[in-house]
């Protein structure tokens, strides 16, 4: 750290355009060193950036770090992203330096230049809204594209910058021209700027705009100077660092594991601890419907499992012991985190159903405890032991126990882990150690009542209706289905069919709460789509055989109301204390 009264070597240095800054990333002068965190930004922000620069607002200063031949082989770089994928291109790839002689390291401005990279030179790759992640085709290439025809629609931005595919770019009409914006990296001089105009522009009344606004695009890229910096030239990590967190200190907060990733890079030494980890990431993720675990979650799991009697997320618990302790339980620990989230997967939970992943830690210090048995998931040795698993899961996520400080909720849970004498998920004992305390493991009767507020769509409400069917084997795909389908709960249709007035409100503020959901299976929720409950359970079940009675009592379906919409409102008290009945005996 600094010492009072110690400067900064910076200097501020001639500013540069953003053009000569794309130019040194493509000629490898720039890179980025291992404490910057990832690339972040979405493509709103970087249209905004580019909006900034052709209105010629500051974008703030810059801060490099120059790095001579003698000391780049000390640290880790990286280079920067151009293609960027949400799905498969992330990551920043480790930059090899060898013969290099001297290069700048980005300390602050790493999110502002990679998206002028990714704008000029790049793409941009996200899931189209409710596409599905594991299909390839969800995530179509992207590339930046500037409007000459008209002003930008919002009130934030003056110019229409957004990311387009190649089909997209191609649907212009009086309103719209797309320009590629790395195009503009072709112009020499203004007057090339003129003869793309005359020649791309058919109608002399867009002329002049289309002019006007290729013109400051020109300007803003290769003539204006916008990008100022201060450049560092001290080789001191321990000075970097410091000056890194202090610039870092506004804006976008850095996590401590970009820079706990950074200090376990330099202290293991059989793994380059930043790829490992970050590709276990991946890996993880990729388990079941998807996860989304990150470095935090990885890194705090590693302090747990390695029985660290502080887990806090401090530069000083990953001192040197501590790394070589991860590292040399790198594999165990990998294990047990990845054999949890595969029980858990068999749980039917997935990123969309788990709101804390903090709650999976004891699960994986558990396994780890039982050294990671091959057939845990699967064995019918273990099936009471997975049943108290999921238990202690899904009432840490309904009471919320993790959120706050999970630090208060993982020590105790770890200790009672550590010290149990049974060969099984102490559940019992993890109750008797949170009686009385704020996170606690038992229900009150208002509690219960609450969960009835949980809705479709809501993460919390697979964890209600996993406890409601203790029967369904998760490694089938289910859907929360409304039972009552909610294409025919508008007003205009409830009341076609002589639904009152008085009972409208009732049946809007219920059909898409708890008391009228089930889990389906995929092929049978698709077949029962919009169909009136009665007509699908009539088809599907008819009445009087053993198929409709089992339908019914494992999905809490009263035995005795004719499923007509005119029985919504006594379907759902009725029901309700059904479920109720049911979560009691569960928590019993």
């Amino acid at each position: 750290m600094l010492k009072y009264g110690e400067k900064i070597s910076m200097a501020f240095v001639e500013p540069i355009s953003v053009k000569e800054a794309i130019d040194n990333i493509e000629s490898r002068k720039f890179f980025l060193p291992s404490i910057q965190r990832e690339f972040i930004w979405s493509p709103e922000q970087i249209s905004n950036l580019f909006d900034s620069l052709m209105k010629g607002y500051p974008i703030s200063s810059f801060l490099f770090w120059e790095v001579d031949s003698d000391n780049i082989s000390k640290y880790l770089f990286y280079e920067f992203i151009r293609d960027y994928h949400e799905k498969t291109n992330s990551h920043n790839q480790k930059a090899n330096l060898t013969g290099a002689q001297s290069i700048m390291g980005i300390l602050d401005g790493q999110q502002r230049l990679t998206s002028m990279y990714i704008g000029l030179r790049g793409s941009y790759s996200y899931r189209e809204y409710r596409r599905r992640w594991d299909n390839d085709a969800s995530f179509p290439k992207r590339v930046l594209y500037l409007n000459l025809l008209a002003y930008a629609d919002d009130s934030e931005n003056d110019f229409d910058f957004r990311f387009l595919t190649v089909e997209e770019s191609k649907k212009n009409n009086e309103n719209h021209f797309w320009f590629k914006v790395g195009d503009v990296l072709g112009f020499k001089e203004f007057s090339d700027v003129n003869e793309f105009v005359f020649e791309q522009i058919n109608n002399s009344l867009d002329l002049k705009f289309a002019s006007r606004t290729l013109f400051k695009l020109f300007d803003a890229v290769t003539k204006a100077k916008p990008i100022n910096f201060f450049l560092e030239k001290d080789s001191s990590l321990d000075k970097v660092l410091n000056i890194f967190i202090r610039v870092n200190s506004g804006g976008t907060k850095l996590s401590y594991s970009d820079l706990l990733l950074s200090i376990a890079s330099a202290q293991w030494e059989d793994m380059d601890a930043r790829e490992e980890i970050i590709k276990f990431v991946d890996e993880v993720n990729e388990i079941g419907g998807g996860f989304g675990i990150d470095k935090d979650f990885v890194l705090k799991t590693c302090l747990v499992l390695c029985d660290f009697k502080d887990i806090a997320f401090k530069v000083d618990n990953f001192n040197h012991d501590n790394m070589s302790m991860i590292q040399s339980s790198w594999q165990r620990i990998t294990g047990s985190i990845r054999n949890a989230f595969y029980l858990i997967s068999s749980f039917g939970f997935d990123k969309s159903s788990l709101p804390s992943n903090n709650a999976v830690i004891p699960v994986a210090y558990y396994l780890n405890k039982m050294e990671n048995p091959e057939n845990y998931i699967k064995s019918t040795y273990f099936i009471e032991d997975r049943k108290k698993v999921m238990k202690f899961l899904v009432i840490s996520l309904l009471k919320r126990n993790f959120s706050g400080q999970p630090d208060n909720l993982l020590r105790p849970l770890r200790e009672v882990l550590q010290s149990t004498q049974q060969k099984c998920f102490p559940l019992d004992e993890i109750i008797d150690k949170q009686r009385g305390t704020t996170k606690n493991y038992t229900f009150a009767d208002e509690e219960i009542e609450n969960l009835f507020g949980y809705y479709w769509g809501q993460s919390y409400t697979f964890s209600v209706l996993a406890i409601l069917y203790p029967s369904l084997n998760f490694t089938h795909k289910f859907h929360i289905d409304h039972i009552f389908p909610k294409a025919l709960m508008t007003e205009s249709k409830l009341r076609k069919v002589g639904v009152s007035e008085e009972s409208i409100q009732f049946y809007r503020d219920n059909f898409n709460y708890l008391a009228n959901l089930q889990l389906l299976e995929g092929m049978p929720n698709i077949e029962k789509s919009s169909q009136a409950f009665k007509d699908w359970l009539d088809l599907t079940y008819p009445v009087g055989t053993p198929e409709r009675e089992s339908y019914c009592k494992t999905n809490y379906i009263p035995d005795d109301g004719d499923f007509t919409i005119y029985e919504f409102e006594s379907f759902i008290n009725r029901r309700k204390q059904l479920m109720t009945d049911a979560f009691k005996k569960f928590m019993g």
